[in-house]
């Protein structure tokens, strides 16, 4: 009786610890969430596609991030290419949700995924996406610059081919280049030589190109008029161009054999130093005539007082916004700014020059007329919508993104 009062008692005990153990199990749902929580995030709805509108050689890469799960330290882009070679590209923090690859080739398919860093190890990877990169053809960004580089090149070559054929094409009288021939004139009539000076700038400078090209105008001039002519260079490399231009000058003028080589010399190419050797030759050689063209700076003042001291007539022409007050005040014609590049075309009466020329200022009008309708358009249209729609059509034509 007593055995069997403790089994009976045992056999409770155990039915109530039962009861107890099973009604302590968590719920199949709470266990799923714990492992999730566990779990590192990782990247998902990866896209790979080539760049839009570009040279080629660039993959653009975006995604998602899964918002379960423990956060990465940071994501690793990875990549492979045809022969299977698996690289990381580079490591981005978390939070990140696009890159471009910019060191592919174009042609190639390569595979890209993201990897999910914790602890320094890869805990979690995406899925692969892969693309091609291409070059395209058209930047549709720029497509407002296309039409208007066109429409430029369009009224440029209309001039042109009017001039080819025979068409009278104006062009604004500037006068210092008008007073050329004058100031040859008078160097010829006073017998003194005619002194031009190319400026300090060598070859590679487009102010000394277009003042070599009116170099050649003015020596056919004083061929012509059988005048000395003086050019003191500051570069070797001028001092040789100008000799063939001013000997070809003398050529097309008939007159050969009154070319002089020494005429034309190098002095050196210290800055000062080519100031005062040209004002040596000013006060020595007394010219009638000084033409001071091309590229100028802080000398530009000391050699045109000095010509102004010998009583010369000067025509001067540089583009140095800092140096045309300077030729203005101590010279007597001053070619300001692009009129300098205006006068091979002004002297020769070229028409592909003209024409180039002419092109240029109508392409130049157009501009300041869509200036002018754009700010009237913009001002206006905060009080007028449909000024305002041109406005924006107006600003989107010349906008490169």
């Amino acid at each position: 009786m007593k055995n069997f009062s403790v089994f009976t008692v045992f056999l409770l005990l155990f039915t109530v610890g039962s009861s107890l153990a099973e009604s302590t199990d968590l719920p199949e749902s709470v266990v799923t969430e714990a492992a999730e929580e566990s779990r590192v995030s990782k990247v998902v709805d990866l896209e790979a596609s080539d760049t839009p509108e570009d040279a080629g050689g660039s993959v653009s890469l975006t995604w998602l991030m899964e918002i379960d799960g423990i956060v990465p330290d940071s994501l690793g882009v990875m990549r492979s290419d045809p022969s299977g070679e698996e690289v990381l590209i580079t490591t981005l923090p978390w939070g990140t949700l696009m890159y471009n690859d910019q060191s592919v080739a174009n042609g190639t398919e390569y595979s890209y995924w993201i990897v999910s860093y914790l602890g320094g190890n890869i805990e979690a990877a995406s899925d692969r996406a892969e693309a091609v990169s291409s070059a395209q053809w058209i930047y549709r960004g720029r497509i407002g610059m296309l039409i208007l580089l066109s429409l430029m090149a369009a009224i440029i070559i209309y001039y042109i081919e009017s001039g080819k054929k025979g068409k009278k094409l104006y062009i604004r009288e500037i006068a210092g280049l008008a007073a050329v021939e004058d100031a040859v004139g008078r160097a010829t009539e006073m017998g003194k030589p005619v002194l031009y000076v190319p400026g300090i700038a060598d070859m590679d400078d487009i102010q000394t190109i277009a003042s070599i090209v009116i170099l050649g105008r003015v020596a056919r001039k004083t061929a012509e008029y059988g005048t000395s002519l003086l050019v003191p260079t500051s570069r070797s490399i001028v001092m040789s161009v100008a000799q063939e231009v001013v000997k070809e000058g003398y050529i097309q003028a008939g007159r050969p054999d009154a070319y002089n080589k020494e005429n034309i010399q190098y002095l050196t190419d210290d800055q000062f130093g080519y100031a005062a050797g040209v004002d040596g030759i000013m006060i020595r050689e007394k010219p009638a005539a000084i033409f001071l063209l091309g590229t100028f700076y802080a000398e530009s003042l000391i050699l045109a007082e000095t010509g102004r001291s010998v009583g010369a007539i000067q025509i001067a022409g540089t583009a140095m916004p800092s140096q045309i007050p300077f030729f203005v005040a101590a010279c007597d014609y001053t070619l300001i700014g692009e009129e300098l590049f205006a006068a091979s075309a002004y002297l020769s009466r070229e028409p592909k020059l003209l024409g180039s020329l002419k092109g240029q200022d109508a392409a130049k009008l157009f501009f300041m007329i869509l200036i002018v309708v754009g700010v009237i358009a913009a001002t206006v249209g905060d009080y007028w919508s449909p000024l305002k729609s041109v406005a924006e059509f107006l600003r989107r034509l010349v906008t490169v993104n």
